[in-house]
């Protein structure tokens, strides 16, 4: 099953509502508050990497409130 990690910047005072509105995709597996250069860590996994891309790119992206992401894909060592 494809995983990723999503690391999120949110506009200011949106980190709250970027959090609970990620919480409530059924293929988010973890959701972590941070401080620093980041404001979110996502671990997401999803049934196929086709899913795993639309996920990413369709939904994630749209969230109100996020200001950028960036993307880990984890790979079996």
């Amino acid at each position: 099953m494809p995983e990723a990690f999503v690391l999120f910047k949110t506009e200011p005072t949106h980190e709250r509502e970027v959090y609970l509105s990620l919480t409530e995709h059924a293929d988010v597996a973890e959701v972590h508050a941070l401080y620093g250069e980041f404001d979110l860590l996502v671990r997401i996994s999803s049934p196929t990497s086709k899913e795993l891309t639309k996920l990413l790119m369709q939904s994630f992206r749209k969230i109100e409130g996020v200001k950028e992401t960036q993307t880990l894909i984890a790979v079996e060592a």
